[in-house]
């Protein structure tokens, strides 16, 4: 049987812990992810630099061989196809983020008709933590340790 490799696409801005549970549970379902840190083109600068985070989330994954850090800067469907991931991993915490991968999803599925996006919904505990709510105490010097499962 083939392995099922499922592609975890963002911009990771930061990574939060809860992209970390989504990951995790994912592994449930999931031979192998990949998470890949993509250049946002709606976004003009990032907060943390790319290899920066890459290197973050490696540590905090260090302990799963059957997890991937990537960088990228293509279409998702591309990537996803060229790194044998049949599945998109995507997290839903609320009905806008449902609307909104529901539209990729979409899109994804007509440029690479083998791939399935598979969503789960963010643990209640997990779901008001945001990359952009993080940035933004951590720009004002507040602690955001408990945000994040590795340390800056």
């Amino acid at each position: 049987m083939a392995k099922r490799i499922a592609l975890f696409p963002g911009s990771f801005d930061p990574f939060t812990k809860g992209h970390e549970d989504i990951v995790l549970r994912g592994l449930q379902l999931f031979d192998e992810i990949i998470i890949a840190i993509g250049y946002n083109s709606q976004k003009s600068t990032r907060y943390f630099e790319i290899d920066f985070m890459v290197e973050r989330i490696q540590t905090a994954f260090q302990k799963y061989p059957n997890i991937k850090v990537v960088k990228f800067s293509e279409l998702t469907a591309g990537f996803a196809r060229k790194n044998g991931a049949r599945f998109l991993l995507r997290g839903l915490r609320n009905t806008t983020d449902f609307e909104y991968e529901n539209s990729i999803s979409q899109v994804n599925r007509k440029l690479y008709e083998e791939m399935e996006s598979v969503f789960l919904i963010t643990t209640p505990q997990l779901a008001w933590i945001s990359s952009s709510i993080i940035r933004e105490v951590h720009k004002y010097g507040g602690d955001v340790s408990e945000f994040i499962p590795y340390s800056l």
